[in-house]
């Protein structure tokens, strides 16, 4: 299992990106996944939560600016990213794992498989 972020990139302040996580090797149908990430100096935040079963749950930060999909067809997740904030910039990582207690991890080191992550810097 394989899972590579792309979409990273400088983005001005209010504006918007759209990030990717593409997993190779399992069907995301299968998994619980989530995306973090880690501002330089900063703790490791939990941005978005997608369970097994039931929706994704949005880190308070991220909640109504941010939006999470999946296209199951080509087992990629997205990650949009609205009204950006300086406070955004920071290497963001998607993670997955297919246990049975996978929904419930405290941290991105818990999950089974993480990608090298994609870096987001806001001017």
């Amino acid at each position: 299992v394989q899972l590579v972020e792309s979409g990273g990139g400088s983005v001005q302040a209010g504006g918007s990106l759209t990030l990717s996580c593409v997993a190779s090797g399992y069907t995301y149908t299968d998994y619980c996944m989530a995306w973090y990430r880690q501002g330089p100096g900063q703790e490791r935040e939990e941005i978005v939560r997608i369970p097994r079963n039931g929706g994704p749950r949005y880190a308070s930060s991220t909640q109504g600016r941010f939006t999470v999909s999946k296209d199951n067809a080509g087992n990629i997740l997205y990650l949009q990213m609205n009204t950006v904030q300086p406070s955004d910039a920071a290497m963001y990582y998607c993670v997955a794992d297919w246990r049975d207690n996978c929904g419930s991890y405290p941290d991105m080191v818990f999950y089974q498989y993480r990608g090298q992550g994609t870096q987001v810097t806001v001017s």
